[in-house]
């Protein structure tokens, strides 16, 4: 018995082709979309990639291109089939190739799937990335004059300046760390000699942050040297007043802001999903009216459609049965030749 069957005249197989046509052009859109924010995302993980501490962070952006050139494939043969549909003797080139057709799209809505899903997991292996590749590019950013670490000072004054962060956590971060090179302290200082002895790594730290976590809106001057020093200041009191300097950590702030492209691109892939059920659904009813015209050398004849030829119990029992009787022909098979070995054993 067939399922959701539904009886077609010309002027709805028409109607029904026409708008399949519009739907598959659309998806192919959607699948520019999904490749150009793929690509957008690609490109900002790799302007940011040595304060990132993955290197698997590029196969989410990877997969998306890659959806993205598949769909825009896809639907673009699917309009062709559309349009084809309209000329009898053109559709009919097409009928060998429908049935694969339409089981390559109920997969490809499965990868789709995937890509939302991973769209949307992929935030949490980011957060575990920027915070090591935040706290280890902290560490190299007085390194200017050693290869493969010179950019990193600039690299992280960008990112606090664009996206109005300072440190890995908080501004306090700076403080653990030695951020200022060697060759920019005056050793002879008795006050850099006490800071290099207090500390039990040797190491130059003070309660001072960079240039670049000051926030231009501020109308005091930039207190960026002994916050928490209130005496070094005139009219300055760390605990009460409002910091002059960011206050957010920059893995929050990337971490945000990555996880708002990748809720779009996610939420992109959804609308898309559905939009591929709702094109593969209308290329079912379209083959399957065009199947079963009245009289087929007439187009003018009236049809029937319908989404599946057998209630899904019967299709789901003629699965079991074939995988019944293969396993059965397995059986058989090894028991034969289990036979042949005991008698050539003999």
């Amino acid at each position: 018995m067939v399922v959701m069957l539904i009886k077609f005249t010309p002027a709805k197989r028409v109607k029904l082709a026409q708008g399949l046509w519009l739907l598959y052009w659309l998806s192919v859109l959607a699948g520019v979309l999904i490749f150009s924010m793929g690509l957008f995302f690609k490109i900002e993980l790799r302007k940011r990639t040595d304060m990132m501490d993955n290197s698997e962070s590029h196969f989410v952006p990877n997969f998306l291109i890659l959806l993205g050139l598949a769909t825009c494939t896809i639907n673009a043969f699917g309009g062709k089939m559309c349009h084809d549909s309209l000329d009898s003797a053109k559709f009919a080139r097409w009928k060998p190739a429908v049935k694969i057709y339409l089981c390559g799209c109920i997969n490809f809505c499965g990868f789709l799937f995937v890509g939302a899903l991973l769209c949307f997991l992929v935030q949490v292996s980011l957060r575990f990335a920027l915070a090591e590749g935040l706290k280890n590019g902290m560490k190299y950013y007085k390194d200017t004059d050693m290869p493969g670490r010179c950019f990193m000072k600039r690299t992280l004054d960008m990112t606090q300046i664009e996206f109005r962060c300072c440190g890995n956590n908080n501004f306090r971060d700076w403080f653990e760390i030695q951020w200022v090179s060697n060759r920019y302290l005056d050793f002879s200082n008795e006050e850099v000699k006490a800071r290099i002895r207090s500390n039990v790594e040797g190491r130059y730290l003070m309660d001072s942050v960079p240039f670049s976590c000051c926030n231009p809106a501020s109308p005091r001057p930039c207190i960026q040297h002994h916050l928490n020093n209130n005496s070094a200041h005139y009219d300055y009191d760390h605990r009460t007043e409002e910091m002059n300097i960011w206050t957010r950590g920059c893995r929050e702030a990337l971490a945000s802001y990555y996880g708002g492209v990748m809720n779009t691109t996610g939420i992109l892939v959804l609308l898309l999903l559905l939009l591929e059920a709702a094109d593969t659904v209308g290329m079912r009813y379209l083959t399957t009216a065009l199947d079963t015209l009245t009289n087929p050398e007439d187009p003018e004849s009236e049809s029937e459609g319908w989404l599946l030829a057998r209630t899904v119990k019967e299709n789901a029992s003629d699965v079991m049965q074939k995988m019944k009787l293969f396993s059965r022909g397995n059986q058989v098979q090894g028991a034969g030749e289990g036979a042949e070995t005991v008698a050539s054993a003999s």
